[in-house]
């Protein structure tokens, strides 16, 4: 994983390492949620308190303490001790100057710098890349918030994918259009999963990998409640500084793995340029 040198760089390289090790453990969905918690903290998670981060995770204090022991410290000081290695403080200059807009502006700078940090290994994302371009149909689903980026993702892949199917409503016929998706031949689906996350999306993913689909996640997190139910997930986190959370690294990591599908299509760059030609000829972009 490869250090970044610019402003915030080192909040980030934290963050990407207390996911390692959170990732190295089974964790309760209480102790993910707790992980959760710290790595989106992590410039403050070495300074907190037991109780401070049971507030913030919205969990007991007693939890935070198994947590702590169930990886393999003494206690929570030990952890914290821990903390303060591998995260240290953040440079505060200049962040009281901030309002509120420009603070939710460079937590999603912070975003995205984590998400570099992550992309230092392209294994995981060339994986995803291959699998989604081998599905024939390739169904992609996101409902209620992760809407958005389903149907960003599902605009553009079928500029270059033979069989695009967006799964961005709910309810009764969400397992059927799966189901037809599998009898179709797929073989890989593509779920953006965002919070607040949908019971639906779940159970979705379930039957989905029961019929025998490889599952891959983008995510707000390692630790979402999704990830029991994918083969493969990617994560990116949303910004929370605003009344509505914001997206910029799950749209972005999208567009990678679009970048990743495409290194395994052959005719992607035929299927854009034929795109392009009738586009022209019917006019239907402004010059």
């Amino acid at each position: 994983m490869n250090g970044g040198t610019g402003p915030g760089a080192g909040a980030g390289n934290s963050s990407a390492r207390l996911l390692k090790l959170f990732e190295a453990h089974r964790l309760t969905p209480t102790q993910r949620r707790i992980a959760h918690c710290l790595v989106r903290k992590a410039d403050e998670a070495p300074f907190l308190s037991s109780v401070e981060v049971a507030e913030l995770a919205g969990v007991s204090q007693p939890s935070v303490t198994r947590f702590a022991v169930a990886l393999g410290f003494d206690g929570y000081p030990a952890l914290r001790r821990h903390l303060r290695e591998v995260a240290p403080a953040p440079d505060q200059a200049g962040a009281s100057t901030y309002n509120a807009y420009q603070q939710a502006v460079h937590a999603e700078i912070e975003n995205l710098r984590h998400l570099a940090d992550l992309l230092a290994d392209p294994g995981p994302v060339a994986r995803a890349g291959a699998l989604l371009a081998a599905s024939r149909p390739l169904p992609v689903l996101g409902l209620r918030a992760a809407g958005a980026q389903a149907r960003g993702f599902a605009y553009f892949a079928a500029k270059v994918h033979p069989d695009v199917r967006l799964l961005d409503e709910g309810g009764t016929m969400l397992a059927d259009r799966i189901d037809a998706a599998v009898r179709a031949g797929a073989s890989a689906l593509l779920c953006f999963a965002l919070p607040r996350h949908p019971r639906e999306v779940a159970d979705a993913l379930r039957s989905a990998r029961e019929a025998g689909l490889t599952v891959v996640t983008v995510a707000d997190s390692a630790f979402a409640p999704v990830a029991a139910h994918s083969d493969l997930l990617l994560p990116a986190a949303v910004g929370t500084g605003l009344a509505f959370d914001t997206a910029c690294a799950p749209m972005l990591l999208g567009r990678v793995l679009l970048e990743s599908m495409c290194d395994d299509l052959p005719d992607a760059q035929a299927r854009l340029e034929e795109f392009d030609a009738h586009a022209a000829a019917r006019g239907v972009f402004l010059e």
